[in-house]
């Protein structure tokens, strides 16, 4: 991403129209979506932004932290607008279904572990994917 791609007052990304379809398209799921699946209901809606296009908006958009990006358990990126507080996610793993949950235990844990190991500056991610009541 280059610096023109930000605004210099907010550190935001620019809103160019193909941005500003991804957000439309990702504010009408409420569970992770492929690359894909994002231009696929984009296009839908009758515009025309490039596959190639819709994943650069998303890295950028993920490297803002304006939304969160995350491995299915086959190794796919998927993606998702959610709270802007720390948070980990259970995922079904049959539907897709996102429930934001927070881990005291795991953020106990890993400053713990980081500071017997000297690490400073730490960041994590956890994903606990499974199957939720409906799919059962």
């Amino acid at each position: 991403m280059t610096s023109t791609d930000r605004s210099p007052a907010t550190g935001r990304v620019r809103p160019t129209r193909q941005r500003l379809a991804v957000v439309a398209a990702l504010d009408t799921f409420d569970d992770f979506r492929s690359a894909q699946e994002i231009h696929d209901r984009i296009t839908e809606h009758g515009s025309s932004v490039g596959l190639a296009t819709v994943y650069r908006t998303l890295a950028a958009l993920a490297e803002a932290d304006e939304i969160d990006m995350l491995r299915s358990e086959d190794g796919e990126a998927i993606w998702r607008r959610c709270s802007n507080d720390h948070h980990h996610h259970l995922v079904c793993r049959v539907c897709g279904a996102t429930v934001e949950v927070e881990g005291p235990v795991v953020e106990r844990w890993t400053r713990a572990i980081a500071a017997e190991h000297g690490f400073s500056e730490i960041s994590h991610t956890l994903e606990v994917f499974g199957t939720c009541p409906e799919c059962r």
